[in-house]
């Protein structure tokens, strides 16, 4: 018998452990060579581990919710053996014949609860109480107005809620724990402050209706508005450069480069992945990488290239409905945009009140290093360049 270690993999910079959050095989399964057999998570992403040959998962070193650091010994797989295979439990044997026991009759309501008296009927009937469950205390066992009273003045007993406990307490998962953790950081290190305004989204609308079946055909992926933003975002960055940059010790560091995070929803939470050098591609390409970017968080499948390194960070509330909002930094960035939901709201145009669709938009940024005008001017940018988007196109 050859048994093969299964062990923790290199999970990436700075990650040394991982919680194991599901075996997909139990001991006595078949397994093939780079078959999934476990999954483990970090505080950034999940991964699967692979089992490196084929053969019989022979033992679990490593029990779901275990904490284990990398190159640990997860289990161990018997190299070539088949899978045990699994025995279906024998029938019972055959009960023997037993003769029907007669129904039991139940018995009829007492007389005695029947015949309380008056005061105890009135009672009964205003507190909506049967006064065959009272146990009486009067004569032949008949309910006195005493022991309605006090039948109707003690404590219900407690029932059993239909949809199972009233409570229940779940382990946060390494990644909410981080989650929680660096939003707590980021709210405790940096002086954050946010500064709204509103687009006009007809232009960019319009301009997505009447191109957006082309753009399809032609890429195969749909035209969405997250991409006029991103692209808004660079050349606002461009622009105001201290929005770009970050605090490291007692020195900024500027960014010469344009990583824009894109906060999705995934299967452990809100992860933001990166669009790389979003200045060097086009809006389909955005759109492109953003829809790939997103299945993978949907799978559960993003891996920490795909969420490190990012420079500037947008993120979409307006998909859940939001109107407006304060975002909170992804540190060490140091700005973040908040996108809302568009909704039609009159507002003035060259005097005449007109119907516009609207959107809210929100920069939460670190004053200690962006000021008030560079903040406004910024989101200037942004408005300016979703409203009119030719300016994309023209660089201006």
């Amino acid at each position: 018998m050859a048994l093969k270690d299964i062990l923790v993999p290199a999970m990436g910079e700075s990650v040394t452990e991982a919680s194991v959050s599901k075996w997909f095989k139990q001991v006595g399964d078949a397994v093939k060579q780079d078959e999934a057999v476990a999954e483990l998570e970090t505080d950034k992403v999940t991964l699967e581990v692979n089992a490196p040959v084929a053969g019989q998962l022979k033992e679990i070193k490593a029990a779901q919710g275990s904490t284990v650091q990398v190159g640990a010994l997860l289990g161990r797989i018997d190299e070539g053996a088949a899978g045990a295979t699994k025995v279906a439990p024998a029938a019972p044997a055959a009960a023997t014949a037993t003769p029907a026991q007669p129904a039991t009759t139940p018995a009829p309501a007492s007389q005695a609860s029947t015949s309380a008296g008056p005061a105890a009927r009135k009672i009964a009937e205003e507190s909506g109480i049967q006064l065959a469950d009272v146990a009486g205390t009067g004569k032949d066992g008949r309910p006195t107005k005493g022991d309605v009273m006090a039948y109707a003045a003690a404590p219900a007993p407690a029932k059993a809620s239909a949809s199972g406990p009233r409570e229940e307490r779940v382990k946060m998962s390494k990644l909410r724990l981080t989650i929680a953790k660096r939003l707590k950081d980021s709210q405790n290190t940096a002086a954050i402050l946010t500064t709204f305004n509103e687009i006009d989204m007809s232009n960019v609308m319009a301009l997505r209706n009447e191109y957006k079946d082309a753009f399809e055909k032609k890429y195969g992926i749909r035209l969405g508005f997250m991409s006029f933003f991103v692209k808004a975002a660079v050349a606002a960055l461009k622009e105001v450069p201290e929005v770009n940059a970050h605090i490291d010790g007692d020195e900024v560091v500027y960014k010469r480069f344009y990583d824009i995070g894109v906060a999705v929803g995934g299967a452990q939470g809100l992860v933001v992945p990166v669009v790389r050098n979003a200045d060097q591609l086009s809006i389909a390409e955005i759109e492109a990488e953003i829809a790939r970017l997103a299945q993978k968080a949907k799978d559960g499948t993003l891996a920490m290239s795909d969420m490190t390194g990012g420079t500037f960070t947008v993120s979409n509330g307006g998909v859940y409905g939001s109107l407006m909002s304060t975002p909170i930094i992804n540190p060490p960035q140091s700005a973040i945009l908040g996108m809302h939901k568009t909704e039609e709201r009159p507002i003035a145009v060259k005097g005449q009140v007109v119907i516009r669709p609207m959107m809210y938009v929100a920069v939460s940024y670190d004053h200690r290093i962006i000021d008030g005008r560079e903040s406004v001017t910024f989101l200037v940018k942004i408005k300016e360049a979703v409203e009119d988007p030719r300016r994309l196109l023209l660089g201006v």
